[in-house]
């Protein structure tokens, strides 16, 4: 072989992230609002249904209302701040 070969690392560079604390754990969810999020992944609208009649069967007073982002991988400041104003906790659903 007499021509030079280029070699690229396919690990590429990790991204700088920093920490946060986890949100306050609940000590129930009896009368409380959990927002199931479904984030757009192929099939987490069937998982999150899933979970959602799983809530009506067995902890039947948690509110569970479905929300989605208005496109996936994008921040959507809009529904974050709806589920901060009006639920008590939220479920991210990412599909199957």
């Amino acid at each position: 072989m007499s021509g030079k070969i280029a070699v690229y690392d396919p690990r590429g560079y990790a991204p700088k992230v920093a920490g946060k604390r986890l949100a306050q754990r609940l000590q129930n969810l009896e009368g409380k609002t959990v927002y199931l999020v479904d984030c757009l992944f192929d099939n987490s609208e069937v998982f999150m249904n899933e979970m959602k009649d799983w809530f009506a069967t067995h902890l039947p007073s948690v509110k569970t209302p479905m929300i989605k982002p208005r496109e996936s991988w994008v921040d959507d400041p809009e529904m974050r701040a709806k589920v901060v104003a009006n639920g008590d906790a939220a479920i991210l659903g990412v599909g199957l």
